[in-house]
């Protein structure tokens, strides 16, 4: 038969041709996009993206390239053999960022509430295997409901080997994760050890678990929003290190959060020709009147950190939690810098076992 066939005399592609694989190939790609197209349609209408549209705004134009998008878990208990959706609830790949390579996985809440089953975990496992062994950040969009029950003890080892991994990739990688939805149980379990967490106001929770079980065992009744919304984890719990107004402004966090840091343990973070100018100017002089010549009025340490970074460009971390101790990276002469400063409009810039757990924490992040 030559190789230039493409159909097999019944209609479809001929899997024996190079052209048959292909047009087999572009038939499960089109299923898998086209099936899911009111779940879809209700994830936009809740304003949130879905996880592929989350991944092209993040990532370079056409940079992004999928590993294991046609497979499908193979659990046959309680009748789900019957919705084997391409992709199993995750997309995961890699891809650049400002030129830099990644890795990245996104939970698809649109299937099956993007539970993390058998098939689900090791697509996971696998892709951060490959940022351990290139040396590259590893980037998690969240929005998952915790464990597949359906596939029971099967999808709660993947979660071990999910937190082993975050346990052995930490302070060789960095690890930053998204919570992009209601995120619960072992969902959240990973994204808490990770380097750095960016929710999004109104839109992302975090708990081990939701109100509903709360309300069963305990007769409390709490909202969503205060059990482990934005607010809560970013300003009570410091969980979290960024609390965005939407979708679009985490992952412009993200994408300039990775800009200060190494992609790995063993190279220096991105550099800028950015040579300092030598000759006292205005903004120079502003710092003599910064300092109250009285010892009990406060003064914004803000101001001071902008005048000492490249272009006034300080991006902070936990700005809500602990205010009264200041965190964050910036730049000095077109080289990261981590910065850790008092801040006496808050407490008098005191040190509180909050404060000194955030400073502590960053100071180990930098190192």
């Amino acid at each position: 038969m030559s190789a230039l066939t493409v159909h097999d005399g019944q209609g479809g592609p001929d899997r024996r041709s190079t052209a048959g694989k292909a047009a087999v190939l572009a038939e499960k790609r089109a299923e898998a996009v086209g099936r899911r197209a009111a779940a879809v349609d209700k994830q936009h209408a809740k304003g949130k993206m879905t996880a592929m549209e989350r991944i092209e705004a993040l990532l370079d134009p056409e940079s992004f390239q999928q590993l294991d998008g046609l497979a499908r878990h193979r659990s046959h208990d309680f009748g789900q053999e019957k919705n084997r959706p391409y992709g199993d609830g995750v997309i995961t790949g890699y891809g650049t960022i400002d030129g830099r390579p990644v890795c990245v996985f996104a939970q698809d809440f649109t299937v099956f509430g993007g539970s993390l089953g058998e098939v689900f975990g090791e697509k996971i496992v696998k892709v951060m295997d490959l940022a351990l062994k290139t040396g590259c950040p590893l980037i998690g969009l969240n929005d998952s409901g915790g464990a597949r029950i359906q596939e029971g003890v099967a999808s709660l080892g993947l979660y071990g080997e999910i937190f082993r991994r975050n346990v052995q990739a930490s302070g060789v990688i960095p690890q930053i994760s998204l919570i992009m939805g209601p995120c619960a149980g072992g969902a959240v379990y990973s994204p808490a050890i990770t380097d750095f967490i960016v929710m999004v106001d109104k839109t992302s929770h975090m708990f081990i678990t939701g109100p509903d079980v709360i309300k069963t065992v305990t007769g409390e009744d709490v909202a969503m929003e205060e059990l482990g919304g934005g607010v809560t984890h970013n300003q009570k719990s410091g969980v979290a290190h960024y609390n965005a107004a939407d979708e679009e402004d985490a992952l412009d966090y993200l994408r300039a959060l990775l800009s200060y840091l190494p992609s790995n343990n063993l190279e220096d973070p991105p550099t800028f020709d950015n040579e300092a100018d030598l000759e006292i100017n205005d903004a120079d002089h502003e710092l003599d009147t910064l300092i109250p010549d009285s010892p009990n009025q406060p003064y914004d340490m803000h101001r001071l950190i902008e005048h000492l970074m490249d272009d006034g460009d300080f991006l902070e971390t936990q700005s809500l939690f602990a205010p009264n101790i200041i965190c964050g990276f910036g730049r000095v002469e077109g080289h990261s810098v981590g910065v850790v400063a008092n801040q006496p409009m808050q407490f008098a810039g005191t040190l509180d076992i909050s404060a000194s757990e955030k400073a502590a924490r960053f100071v180990r992040t930098c190192d």
